[in-house]
């Protein structure tokens, strides 16, 4: 069976050198957590530097701002400015009327919704928000977390999906689950964070290298 050969973000980086090494090595996205309670939060300032680092040196990848039901006045305040990221994406519990509402309020910059699946009917209010967003993101449901929890949704909740926007598969992405993900599920993108992690916020650059040698290797197939 033929393997699909998807997008790759690196979330939760926390500093620049990190960023230039995850973006060298060929990732298509990287993502940054705007959400204070996370472990790899990190500020609008730090944020900031990291992007703009980015922008100058990796100008087509992906800069991903991560929130969680948060103000949107106050993300636009941690613009510190002009944004610089090109992506937003939502890992709360936004509604579609917030969907609405950012779009109006930063219309120029990428929007994506994630969505926790606990079971098979969490996929079903999926569809309604389609409209809305530029890309759909599939995490695993924790009831500790939002994200970032290393753990996978039933591989039977993901085969044959269809949405008419690009989505994004994230929870628990290892090389060990990839042949499955690449064979049987095909998502437009794996978002890979805890899997590849000394700590939280803290990648393994060698684990990292080694993930996308295997994407290369397996999706030549």
């Amino acid at each position: 069976m033929p393997k699909t050969n998807p997008l790759v973000k690196i979330c939760g980086l926390t500093s620049e050198e990190q960023a230039l090494q995850v973006a060298k090595l060929g990732a298509n996205a990287i993502g940054i957590i705007s959400v204070e309670e996370s472990p790899r939060y990190v500020s609008a300032e730090i944020k900031k530097k990291i992007f703009k680092t980015l922008e100058n040196f990796y100008p087509k990848i992906d800069r991903v701002t991560v929130v969680q039901n948060c103000p949107i006045d106050l993300i636009i305040k941690n613009f510190l400015g002009n944004p610089s990221e090109t992506i937003i994406q939502l890992h709360g519990d936004e509604d579609i009327d917030y969907c609405k509402k950012i779009r109006e309020k930063i219309p120029n910059i990428g929007l994506w919704k994630a969505f926790r699946i606990k079971t098979e009917k969490d996929i079903d209010k999926i569809k309604p928000f389609e409209d809305f967003v530029d890309a759909i993101l599939l995490d695993s449901w924790n009831k500790e977390t939002y994200g970032g929890s290393g753990k996978k949704i039933k591989s039977t909740y993901l085969k044959n999906l269809q949405f008419s926007k690009p989505w994004w598969l994230a929870g628990g992405i290892s090389i060990e689950w990839i042949d499955e993900i690449l064979s049987d599920i095909k998502p437009n993108g794996l978002d890979i964070s805890s899997s590849i992690e000394i700590s939280p916020g803290l990648k393994d650059i060698k684990k990292t290298k080694a993930l996308f040698q295997f994407l290369k290797k397996i999706s030549s197939y």
